[in-house]
């Protein structure tokens, strides 16, 4: 279905209660007085009541504890006077995937095997959230422990594609993506290990930014550091103020560096440095998969605007490892991602994820350590050569378009492993990243004519480089916008 075009926020006088108000600005008429936190969540709960039933990006609602955190908001602006220093985002409401803690809200992790026993506190990543202001909206759908990019699963459901809903909306940060794309929520809690951020982003047309290793913490290390929390919003100021909220440095964590010395929000207000080298990668990593011609385009919109930017393009080659071993030790270490999660019922775990339980338990600890450190040489190599040959990269986002609802499931009869093997196309740009723990971003900035589906382009910078990611992002925001998209739903 072709997308409905109108105008930017940025022509028009701001309506706090457009849906599709991005989340700095909404925050901003909160504290100003211009709406109540109340108006806003009743907005939202009635946009999930309209939508909901036919997207599916909600797993769990607690409408009473939205309503009540919203009236607590409003009670905190009521109280304060002009000059007063409020939470950045008070009042305004955020949805968490359904794979982090939520005091009080069951986790599923997208499992029937899952416990459904209410969580007795909230993850280190919540808590951010909750200090920074932020009303809880309730959880979102995930592919079950987040294993593949889309989620159609006997649990939760399928989730659709705003933009057309017999298309996935990529995952496994499915929910968050739907929730945000389609105006039921302004910003969302999302999760990425493979491209769990960034796919969704590109399939729903958002932006979504993986940060560097280590910049924003967990509970634990998550999938030996290829894993990381962040947001999938509509603009590059929204994740630049969010990125804000979740950088900051933690003591208990395995690993924190430093609290970073400038916002990332303020990055925004500088220019790029000039005559940054950027590459591209259009190719795929994985020899056999075709690379659509429409993702080819995006990429080639992005470096002509990079270039009449004064940026200068180069040629030099990444230098990645043969795929076969790569894929080989990134799902060594992938298999036992879901080791941690509770199960109360293993045996109704999906026939994939009991496929990739069986093949971690049948490598021994030797085996995987070996998976760790082959990783951990690859990124290495990896990182050297972008830091040797480039200042950013620039790749699809995916080497297709959002494939049809239940694409997926082709051979999975036979192997179970077919469903992971089948989503190689939406994930072989993205995972390479996790693997590496560099910054990267996916930004909307192409539509393909032919189907009216959202179109995202990669951006890669060297590891704690965020504030280049947002530079260029911010650049793109204003040269190919993306703010006048909207899904044809309500």
């Amino acid at each position: 279905m072709p997308a409905r075009m109108n105008p930017p926020h940025a022509t028009d006088p701001l309506d706090p209660l457009d849906p599709f108000t991005p989340a700095v600005e909404l925050a901003a008429a909160v504290r100003r007085k211009e709406v109540s936190p109340v108006e806003v969540a009743e907005r939202f709960l009635r946009r999930i009541d309209d939508l909901d039933p036919g997207l599916n990006a909600f797993c769990h609602r607690a409408d009473d504890d939205v309503l009540k955190a919203a009236a607590a908001a409003a009670d905190t602006v009521a109280r304060g006077t002009e000059g007063d220093a409020l939470p950045p985002f008070l009042g305004v409401p955020l949805p968490v995937k359904d794979l982090v803690d939520v005091a009080g809200w069951p986790t599923t992790y997208g499992s029937a095997g899952a416990a459904r026993t209410p969580a007795a506190v909230s993850g280190p990543v919540v808590r951010r959230f909750v200090a920074a202001g932020f009303v809880l909206l309730g959880k979102t759908t995930t592919s079950e422990f987040g294993a593949v990019p889309f989620t159609e699963n006997d649990t939760l459901g399928i989730t659709r594609n705003p933009w057309n809903t017999a298309r996935t909306p990529g995952g496994s940060s499915s929910g968050a993506g739907v929730a945000v794309a389609a105006g039921m929520a302004p910003i969302a809690h999302a999760e990425d290990g493979g491209g769990s951020i960034r796919i969704p982003a590109s399939c729903t047309g958002l932006v979504g930014l993986k940060p560097t290793r280590g910049l924003v913490t967990d509970e634990t290390v998550l999938v030996e550091g290829f894993g990381t929390s962040g947001v999938v919003s509509r603009t590059v100021a929204d994740t630049a103020a969010a990125l804000d909220v979740l950088a900051r440095h933690d003591p208990g964590a395995w690993w924190s560096p430093p609290a970073p010395r400038r916002s990332f929000a303020d990055a925004l207000w500088r220019d790029l440095p000039a005559g940054l080298r950027v590459g591209a990668l259009t190719r795929s990593p994985v020899d056999g998969i075709p690379v659509d011609p429409a993702c080819v385009a995006a990429v080639d919109a992005v470096l002509r605007a990079l270039e009449s930017a004064g940026h200068h393009l180069v040629d030099t080659p990444l230098p990645l490892p043969p795929a076969g071993e790569l894929i080989g030790a990134f799902t060594t270490v992938w298999n036992a991602g879901a080791a941690a999660v509770p199960l109360a019922d293993p045996e109704r775990v999906e026939p994939h994820n009991r496929a990739m339980r069986e093949a971690a338990r049948a490598t021994d600890s030797w085996a995987y350590v070996e998976g760790v450190q082959r990783t951990q040489h690859f990124s290495r190599r990896i990182v050297e050569g972008f830091l040797a040959g480039y200042d950013l990269l620039v790749t699809p986002t995916m080497a297709c378009l959002p494939p049809p609802v239940g694409a997926w499931r082709a051979g999975a009869d036979d192997n179970p492993m077919a469903a992971l093997l089948n989503s190689y196309p939406m994930g072989v740009f993205t995972s390479v990243f996790n693997v590496t723990g560099q910054p990267a971003i996916s930004v909307p900035v192409h539509h393909d004519e032919a189907t009216g589906l959202p179109v995202g382009v990669q951006i890669v910078a060297a590891p704690w480089r965020e504030d280049l990611l947002l530079q260029a992002a911010g650049l793109l925001e204003r040269t190919l916008p993306w703010a006048n998209r909207r899904p044809p739903v309500g």
